[in-house]
């Protein structure tokens, strides 16, 4: 009888605490106005808001301190993987890398919302497909992946290649734009799209924050329901708007995808968390896995590969019968075992894209928290009505960009917002920044020469600290009167310059050395291979971790 009188005393006790919680969350605790009243100014506060999930395909990496660096002799003589310590925030990363279904999905989808019969997107679907011929080798008879790698069902879930940092950029912006779409007709907030005219199927979560008019060529109609009104009675018209209009606010929407950084990407490779004793770390890893080796352990699996990697000169998977990594290409995702944050692949495979510029020096000293190179301050362009400019309106045509080899892409989709770079204005009197192309601050850039005291038109005239190739320019030929492409006919020395991107890990293709995650190589962002492919990231909102802990009190 005891015992029961307990339980519904912590019983009643737990469910006055939780009404008080819920009470005082429909107020501000300053000014006891009230969040959501219409009677009240109908201030907005998410009260449904419960932590951030994870999105689908992906696992929490909780963030911290940790050497970003070699732990092993530099036997390339690179020096660009110097020890350092540096702090990396939460996030969420893709358990996989993106395979040939899920960018084929994309690949479909840019068809279908941008045909290319149609003049003004002809280069559109263009500029998103894999280059397949980066399987041919001119000594090779490798025609077969050439043809078949990308398409075929076979290799599915095998990770995509032939992507360069251009287009996986691009992917991972589609990506959140599919994913909140999704989220959005889920809870009725827009009519299925997809039941329509695929043209207007075009949706981008920027222009759906500042003005929902401007998607579905101004079809208002397709928003159904809103977030609810407290005090207001839901309409029996199934066909009139309900609600408000969905906001940053609620916590509805997905954030933003992207590629990670450098330093997160090997934060999640090296998974120390597996090495923590109470606060401190023991020992050093060599690769994604604890241990000095390549093979299993378990008795088992003893002796087999714990990665896809080429083991020696022309030993790329082992004996027949007696296969040792599985493949002698990229192998299906999630053939090995996960490191100790559950992800996969993080080292062999195939090598990742990851979103900073190169440069041999990571300068700690100038940031040591969430380091990354290669930031573009841009603001929204605003026309003469105060009104945000959309890509492919009369006064934002599309605008194309012809690459070093050739491929034509769009410098933004059409129907997305306008961005432009800041301006020196926007950044007058900032402590934290003071332009808006960062790639090559403190390494290339006017303050790191030592033309420091020239100006700018001046700097741009001096030879540059990389001596890299120049992009080819369109001139009009003399002659002929026809537009031609001009490259830089000049020796250069180096490929490092502010269009040049990191790449991470490991590949099927490459020696055991390269599949430490310390271990950084580049190329131009233009340009693919067979060995590269990539995985999206997102920010991790709120506390590092949502794991419970105890509350931290006064010692006082």
């Amino acid at each position: 009888m005891k015992n029961i009188l307990k339980i519904t005393l912590i019983a009643l006790t737990t469910l006055l605490l939780a009404n008080c919680n819920r009470s005082n969350a429909g107020k501000s605790r300053l000014t006891g106005l009230s969040f959501n009243d219409p009677k009240n100014g109908n201030y907005i506060r998410s009260s449904s808001f419960k932590g951030q999930k994870p999105p689908l395909g992906m696992v929490e990496i909780e963030g911290g301190t940790f050497t970003m660096g070699e732990v092993q002799d530099d036997v390339m003589f690179d020096w660009n993987t110097t020890p350092k310590k540096m702090h990396v925030r939460s996030f969420f990363m893709d358990e996989a890398e993106v395979t040939n279904s899920e960018y084929f999905l994309y690949v479909q989808y840019i068809k279908d919302v941008f045909p290319p019969s149609e003049e003004k997107y002809k280069h559109i679907y263009s500029s998103v497909l894999p280059d397949t011929l980066v399987w041919r080798k001119s000594l090779g008879n490798t025609d077969l992946l050439a043809e078949n790698y990308f398409r075929h069902p076979a290799y599915a879930d095998y990770p995509v290649v032939g992507v360069s940092w251009l287009q996986a950029n691009e992917y991972c912006k589609w990506r959140t734009n599919a994913v909140n779409l999704k989220t959005l007709i889920e809870k009725g907030h827009i009519e299925n799209i997809f039941e329509k005219d695929s043209v207007r199927n075009f949706f981008d979560t920027d222009v759906f924050l500042v003005d929902d008019s401007k998607l579905f060529e101004g079809d208002t109609t397709i928003y159904k329901k809103g977030v609810r009104v407290r005090g207001k009675s839901s309409s029996a018209k199934s066909n009139s708007f309900q609600g408000r209009k969905i906001t940053k606010a609620d916590g509805i929407l997905q954030q933003k995808f992207r590629l990670p950084t450098e330093a997160e990407w090997e934060f999640a490779a090296k998974a120390i968390i597996e090495n923590r004793e109470y606060n401190n770390i023991r020992g050093r890893k060599k690769y994604a896995w604890n241990g000095k080796y390549t093979r299993e352990k378990k008795k088992r699996f003893r002796g087999n590969q714990l990665a896809n990697f080429k083991q020696g000169n022309g030993n790329y998977s082992g004996l027949p019968g007696w296969s040792s990594d599985g493949s002698d290409i990229p192998i299906r995702i999630k053939s090995y075992p996960p490191n100790a944050f559950g992800l996969y692949d993080m080292s062999g495979n195939v090598a990742e894209w990851v979103a900073d510029v190169y440069r041999p020096i990571i300068d700690n000293e100038a940031n040591d928290f969430n380091y990354f190179r290669g930031n573009l301050f841009t603001k929204k362009m605003i026309n003469e009505n105060g009104q945000v400019v959309i890509v492919g309106d009369e006064n934002a045509q599309v605008e194309y960009d012809t690459l070093p080899n050739g491929r034509i892409i769009p410098k933004q989709l059409p129907g997305s917002i306008k961005y432009i770079p800041i301006t020196k204005d926007d950044a007058t009197f900032r402590t934290n920044f003071s332009k808006a192309e960062n790639a090559n601050i403190g390494d290339g850039d006017l303050n790191s020469t030592r033309y420091f005291e020239d100006d700018e038109e001046r700097f741009a005239s001096r030879p540059s600290m990389y001596n890299s190739p120049k992009r080819p320019m369109r001139i009009r030929d003399s002659i002929t009167g026809k537009d031609i492409i001009a490259t830089d006919a000049k020796n250069r020395t180096t490929l490092i310059s502010d269009r040049t991107r990191v790449y991470k890990g490991g590949s099927w293709s490459d020696r055991e050395y390269w599949l430490d995650p310390a271990q950084r190589r580049y190329l131009p962002e233009y340009m693919a291979t067979n060995y590269i492919g990539f995985r999206c990231v997102t920010d991790k909102l709120g506390p590092m971790t949502y794991k419970k802990r105890k509350k931290r009190t006064s010692t006082r």
